[in-house]
């Protein structure tokens, strides 16, 4: 019976929204729908280019929109609710396959192997948790993403939240970023200066297994 009721949870979706309902002028470039990511091929459960998020986070979010706005910025999405299925593909990837075609864009000098060591990959993922969310910003007056000194999910020390090793620009931008997101409810982690949680997660020990689809929302 407890089986059946963590499959039936894992599935559960009611709790969840696009985030787009929330922050209208959000900008979504979601990785693992196309196959520009560490990988090189879409990943499993990824249906729709489009950010699903816990009703609290998209919420949050909105406030963090809202005082970006008044700075000059928009939220640009990377990944936010990610299925537990596509992390076993990472996973799986990172064990089995040899297949190494974009490390030259996002490892160049890391092994494939010490990304799980190092923490830049988790064998299980607060996304699939639903309140996390990889983002950066846009700068309204260029229309260009800001510049944060590395891109998202190049692994390696200068993706480093506190890596000083970058402009003092660069370094700024960062900054700017991580206080306007914990002052709205989220915590950092140190090696991804792109990847927040919120620190009061509605579902903190639930890895949801629904895809990344807008339509099976509706369901």
């Amino acid at each position: 019976m407890e089986t059946d009721f963590k499959k039936k949870a894992a599935l559960d979706t009611s709790d969840f929204v696009l985030l787009a309902d929330y922050v209208p002028g959000v900008i979504q470039e979601i990785r693992y729908y196309s196959s520009y990511n560490f990988i090189g091929e879409r990943i499993d459960g990824y249906e729709e280019p489009c950010a699903i998020i816990t009703k609290e986070a998209a919420r949050a979010l909105k406030s963090v929109s809202n005082e970006m706005n008044i700075m000059g910025y928009r939220l640009k999405v990377f990944d936010a609710y990610r299925p537990a299925g596509a992390v076993r593909h990472f996973v799986l990837w990172g064990i089995e396959d040899t297949d190494v075609r974009m490390k030259p864009y996002f490892y160049p000098d890391l092994q494939k192997q010490e990304l799980f060591a190092k923490g830049y990959i988790a064998r299980m993922s607060g996304h699939s948790r639903g309140s996390t969310i990889d983002l950066t910003l846009l700068d309204m007056k260029t229309g260009k993403e800001v510049d944060m000194g590395s891109p998202f999910d190049f692994f390696g020390e200068i993706s480093h939240a506190d890596y000083r090793g970058i402009s003092d620009e660069q370094y700024a931008n960062r900054k700017m970023l991580s206080e306007v997101m914990v002052r709205n409810g989220f915590e950092p982690i140190d090696c991804e200066w792109w990847h927040f949680t919120l620190k009061d997660e509605p579902f903190p020990d639930t890895y949801f297994e629904f895809p990344v689809s807008a339509e099976y929302l509706k369901k």
